[in-house]
Parts: C-alpha cells; structure tokens; sequence
C-alpha cells in the first residue's frame, strides 16, 4: 500500500504516512466472487422454478373450469337455457365438440410444459433451461400472470452472464 499523496510506501493498518501526514485511503472491500454469484442465482432459479409449480395448477384448474362451463353453455347443459343457445342453430354440436377437445388437449400440453420447465429448474437440469425459455415464449401471451412469468423466466435465463451462472449450477 502507497500514500496517495507521496507515493512513500505504508504498512497494512497504518493510518497515516510517516512523511507527509495523509491519512490512508480506506481499504476496498473485496468483490463477491463468482461463488456468491452462483449460490444468489441458485436460490432465484429456485423461486423461479416454484412459481412454475404454482403457475402450472392454477393454469389447470382456471382452464378446467373454463372449459366446463364452456361445455355447458355451447353443448346444453346450462341452467335455463337447457337446449343451449346454438342448439338449433347454424353450427352443429359436433363442431363444438371438436373445438373443446382441441382446447382441452392444448390445456393439458400447457400444463404439462409448465410442470417439467418446473421440475427441470428444481433439478438445474440443462433441459430445464431451455425447457423453461421456450415455455416463457409461449406463456407470454397468458395476460396478465403468464406474460409476467414469461418475462421473468426470459430474463432470469437468457443472456451470456445468465447462461455462464446457470452452467456453473450443474
């Protein structure tokens, strides 16, 4: 350590110099080092993964209840309208039938992506990485909750500095 005024050389816990009477620069505190870094990502990929978790049985259960009573207003069933309010119309019932099987399949393949983006950040899977980038593409257009998990889960994931702390946690 040096004087910054003199430029005569200092002993460690000196508090000023012995020439000119400066007193010392305080010392620096040291940078965390990539350890710390990779322990801090750690623990967001972690509530990363569990609001997949989250994310994942709310999406199920908010689209089994829409789909119910989706069902039950287009095919019927639904309280004082018993024949429903296409049911002599123009659209046969089986196209309803078709487009609710569709819409069902593309629930459960949702809620399925989101479940193993879920588990494979849980495990810092390499899969889950990417598993987990393509299911915030796709969940960004789920406003408002899907669009802000996308968000996080692009941000958290993408990006050399991201990338390089994600590697370092398998």
């Amino acid at each position: 350590m040096f004087c910054s005024g003199c430029g005569q050389a200092m002993m460690p816990g000196q508090r000023a110099c012995t020439q000119c009477g400066r007193p010392a620069v305080p010392a620096v505190p040291p940078v965390p080092g990539l350890e710390f870094q990779v322990q801090t990502y750690a623990g967001k990929v972690k509530a990363l993964s569990v609001v997949w978790f989250i994310y994942a049985g709310f999406y199920l259960l908010h689209g089994i209840a829409k789909l119910t009573f989706a069902k039950r207003f287009l095919l019927g069933d639904f309280g004082p309208w018993s024949h429903g309010p296409w049911a002599h119309g123009p659209i046969p019932p089986e196209f309803f039938v078709g487009v609710l099987g569709f819409s069902w399949a593309i629930l459960l393949v949702k809620t399925g992506l989101a479940l193993i983006a879920a588990w494979g950040l849980l495990e810092h899977a390499q899969w889950g990485r990417i598993v987990a980038i393509v299911a915030g593409f796709i969940f960004l257009l789920s406003i408002p909750f899907g669009t802000a998990l996308g968000i996080w889960t692009l941000a958290m994931l993408m990006g050399y500095r991201n990338t390089t702390l994600y590697d370092q946690l398998l």
